[in-house]
Formats: structure tokens, C-alpha cells, sequence
């Protein structure tokens, strides 16, 4: 998809299409979390090209506060591994790449270029606390669509916690303004060591329509 193609005026009548049920089984439906890999690598093309469908996704005032490192050599791979709760360590240096996501709590900094019609960096500036929830709520969706992203792309994902976030942060965010949100292996799955899906809430039990 090209640029030119994003921009272009759609028509006002225009209804999205549904997707496929293949579609929707593949991000969603079938697709599982994650502890153990096959010997397969994960491309730079491929964390590129995620990492740009995902930036469309929504937030608030495009503040885009979602940072990403991803760790795919051997050496920052040890970097990481101190951080990392014991359960946590061999599903993770096992996996091609694991990506470190966060958000960064001066994204006003770059609103002039994300949101260019209005001027937010002074009332973001002088409420840090609004700042801090902004970025840690938007990145979240962030976060989320990073994951649907590389599932679209037809790679498997395993989030997770379990890690020392300050030992992360000074490691691989020293500048100070990023604060690391969760770990996400990546890769692709090796189906044969999944658990049975666990139970899912059906519809009436976690929503309503009023």
C-alpha cells in the first residue's frame, strides 16, 4: 500500500468490507500465545512492515507513544537475559526475536509532526500526570495492535511479563523518558507444545447492550 493510496479521499458511502472468517481465525481465533519456537528466522522486512500497519491503529490525539526495541542478535540477547524472571528465560532466548515495548512519557514532543493542527505539547508539558497516562494508555492499544499486526503477517506471538522493568529500561532505554510495558517473543510457534486453549467469557457474561 502505497502513500499515495492512504491519502486518497474516500468516498463518503463507502462501508468496509467484513474480512474473511480465515482472516479473522488467523488473528484472532486460532492463533495462540506462545513459548516455544521453530528454528525459523524472523526478517527485518517483516518487523518493519508490522510495526507500520500497526502506527494506524488509534490514539489518543495520534500521540503514538508506543517504542519498540527488538532484540534479535545473540549479544543483545544476553543483555536482556538478567532481567528476565527464571520462567521466563528459556522461552525467550529460545524465540527468533523478542520485542521490548514501551512508551515514551515525552510523546508531546513530537506532536508538531502527529498532530500538527493543534498545539498540545503545553498542556501535556504541564501535567505530567496526564502525560504519563496518555502514553501508558495509548501505547497499550499499541501494544495490542503491534501483536494483531504480526499475527496478520502469519507470525506468532508470546507477551509477556515476568521481567525486571527498571534493569530493562536502563539497559536498552537510558535516555530515561521511555518506561518498558510488557516483553513480546516473536516468532513462529511450535504448535505441537501448546496447552489446550483455555475457556473463554461468553458474551453475557462480560458485556451488555443498553
Amino acid at each position: 500500500m502505497t502513500t499515495e493510496t492512504l491519502d486518497r479521499p474516500q468516498a463518503a458511502t463507502a462501508v468496509p468490507a467484513r474480512v474473511s472468517d480465515a482472516a479473522l481465525d488467523q488473528i484472532f481465533r486460532t492463533a495462540r500465545t506462545h513459548f516455544a519456537w521453530q528454528d525459523r528466522d524472523v526478517s527485518e522486512e517483516l518487523l518493519r512492515e508490522a510495526v507500520e500497519v500497526a502506527s494506524f491503529g488509534p490514539t489518543a490525539a495520534n500521540s503514538l507513544p508506543l517504542r519498540v526495541v527488538f532484540v534479535r542478535s545473540q549479544e543483545a540477547k544476553e543483555r536482556l537475559k538478567p532481567a528476565l524472571a527464571p520462567g521466563n528465560v528459556d522461552k525467550t532466548m529460545s524465540a527468533p526475536v523478542t520485542a521490548i515495548v514501551g512508551h515514551d512519557v515525552r510523546f508531546f514532543d513530537q506532536m508538531h509532526r502527529t498532530f500538527p493542527h493543534v498545539d498540545l505539547k503545553p498542556m501535556f508539558e504541564g501535567n505530567p500526570d496526564a502525560a504519563k497516562a496518555t502514553a501508558r494508555q495509548s501505547a497499550t492499544l499499541q501494544i495490542a495492535y503491534l501483536i494483531l499486526a504480526l499475527r496478520a503477517l502469519g507470525l506468532d506471538t508470546g507477551p509477556m511479563a515476568g521481567f525486571d522493568a527498571e534493569k530493562v529500561d536502563a539497559e536498552f532505554f537510558p535516555g530515561g523518558t521511555v518506561k518498558t510495558d510488557l516483553l513480546v517473543n516473536i516468532g513462529y510457534g511450535d504448535s505441537g507444545k501448546l496447552f489446550p486453549r483455555g475457556y473463554r467469557l461468553p458474551f453475557d457474561e462480560i458485556a451488555q447492550i443498553v
